[in-house]
């Protein structure tokens, strides 16, 4: 399990990086996005993103035990989205010792 969530992840995180960086060499944000903002299904699917990223940060909130982790961790989510969130959930996977379910990562480690 921990082998295809780390596939999984992993993916998630190089196809980001890869698609946002083409994507940004293609298009300027900053042209785009009056047309963009006209398209209300394209707000609404910025809301849903941007709901989705604050529900990941709460498991985020829960996991760190440091103010500035959870801070930083914050803005990389708020500012990067899935890019964050996947590069976080591989972090997590990685610390797991060999002997550790992945169900592991879900749950605060003790102090």
């Amino acid at each position: 399990m921990k082998s295809l969530l780390n596939l999984l992840f992993g993916a998630i995180f190089v196809f980001m990086v890869v698609m946002t960086i083409r994507t940004g060499l293609a298009v300027s944000l900053r042209t785009a996005w009056p047309g963009y903002a006209d398209n209300p299904w394209a707000m609404a699917t910025l809301y849903d993103a941007y709901f989705g990223f604050v529900t990941f940060y709460a498991w985020v909130f829960y996991k760190e035990r440091s103010v500035r982790a959870t801070v930083l961790w914050f803005l990389l989510i708020m500012g990067l989205g899935n890019i964050a969130m996947s590069f976080y959930v591989l972090i997590q996977l990685f610390r797991l010792k060999p002997e550790e379910p992945a169900a592991v990562i879900l749950r605060r480690r003790p102090a």
